[in-house]
């Protein structure tokens, strides 16, 4: 019985383990537009209603720019830890916490991070 167990939670484990591993697999380059697929997504990230990004249309004016993200953000888990909960760092934030309220999942949340980073 207890050969059973470990074995079914092997599997389980790797079965877990296959998006983790897909994208590993992927290019910056496919993050990085799956991320920016998100950030103009009304339905999801919507960043642009908030903030400019060049290049994109109906840029908003409330947030920050998200310009120069690389140097703002040296460590990019700080920079995917403010979209995942921006309220951590400041309460009054408007920003949503994609995270925390799951509006983005994990994996959207990387591929945001990589497109923002980008930027």
């Amino acid at each position: 019985m207890k050969k059973k167990a470990l074995i079914l939670l092997t599997a389980m484990l790797a079965i877990a383990s296959m998006p983790a591993l897909a994208q590993n697999d992927m290019s910056s380059e496919k993050l990085r537009a799956l991320g920016k697929k998100v950030v103009l997504d009304r339905k999801k990230g919507n960043c642009v209603a908030c903030h400019v990004i060049e290049d994109l249309e109906a840029p908003g004016t409330f947030g920050p720019p998200l310009i120069a993200m690389s140097v703002r953000y040296p460590d990019k888990a700080k920079l995917r830890a403010q979209i995942w909960d921006a309220t951590k760092r400041n309460i009054l934030t408007s920003m949503p916490p994609f995270g925390k309220h799951m509006i983005l999942t994990e994996e959207e949340i990387d591929w945001v991070t990589e497109y923002i980073h980008s930027l």
